[in-house]
């Protein structure tokens, strides 16, 4: 029986970001019409959740490539078989998780993904939740005067920044590259404009952004420790407590996210698809 979108229940997760969407079975895929109505959804509130989704790897990947072309990750190997799926675990024994840091992924690429898709497969029984920020509520609530002078500038944003935090995501990267680059870096505008919403975000991020192009990083350090806390003020936010089997999807060109790390002891394991981007505009 074909998935029809008049079936789909949408009920939003905070008054800014998100929505957990009910009403989908995707055991047997999902057709056009429900996947532009889904898609719609997810352009309006930034991420999307979804419970309960039965996809393996083979259905996961057709799922994602219902919404835009899987691309594999530039520093960690995908599932055998799979290498567009990039296995995200943290085991108990360590204390560090995956890009434990407020970002938009990948930042430091020319075309950074348009958005990724994380599946749950083992969770712990509490914490390891995500949070998710709205960079276009947060660039709205800026007043004129700053909006107006962020809206000429760039920033440069590096995949060694994040070795400051020292993530698993850099712990990864010395173990197990898919690219012999030890490290990337591009330069995005600091508000880009939604290629199919048109609205206008924020495009810096604690993860990756290093400094604004011309600036030096010491002048650039107060202004963008300004935009960091900025962003991520709890009335832009939303959290997500994960079960085996859930899904999030969300829009790196309108929110950053942040898993939160407070599950030692305990095994988690997801997976991650991210979907080809454009340059940032």
């Amino acid at each position: 029986m074909s998935i029809t979108a008049q079936r789909l229940i949408v009920t939003r997760a905070s008054g800014s970001c998100g929505a957990e969407v009910s009403g989908l079975d995707l055991r047997d895929g999902l057709d056009d019409r429900t996947a532009a109505e889904l898609r719609a959804i997810w352009l309006e509130h930034g991420v999307i959740f979804l419970r309960d989704a039965d996809l393996p790897p083979a259905r996961f990947l057709d799922f994602a490539r219902k919404f835009g072309t899987p691309v594999e990750y530039p520093f960690v190997r995908g599932l055998d078989g799979f290498p567009q799926i990039t296995p995200v675990i943290k085991e108990p024994h360590e204390r560090i998780n995956f890009g434990g840091v407020w970002h938009s992924d990948t930042a430091y690429l020319e075309r950074p993904p348009m958005a990724t898709m994380l599946v749950a497969r083992e969770v712990p029984a509490a914490g390891g939740d995500t949070l998710f920020a709205d960079a276009r509520a947060a660039y709205d609530a800026l007043s004129p005067g700053l909006r107006a002078t962020l809206d000429g500038l760039r920033a440069i944003n590096s995949s060694k920044k994040a070795d400051a935090s020292k993530t698993r995501e850099d712990r990864q990267k010395e173990r197990g590259a898919v690219t012999n680059a030890e490290v990337l870096e591009a330069s995005h505008p600091v508000v880009r404009t939604h290629p199919e919403t048109g609205r206008r975000a924020l495009y810096v991020n604690l993860g990756h952004t290093a400094q604004f192009e011309g600036w030096t990083a010491e002048e650039s350090k107060a202004l963008l420790d300004y935009l960091f806390a900025h962003i991520t003020r709890p009335e832009f936010t939303c959290r997500f407590r994960w079960a085996p089997g859930s899904l999030a999807f969300w829009d790196n060109r309108a929110v950053q996210h942040y898993p939160v790390n407070d599950y030692h002891g305990h095994r988690r394991e997801m997976h991650r698809i991210t979907l080809l981007g454009d340059v940032p505009a």
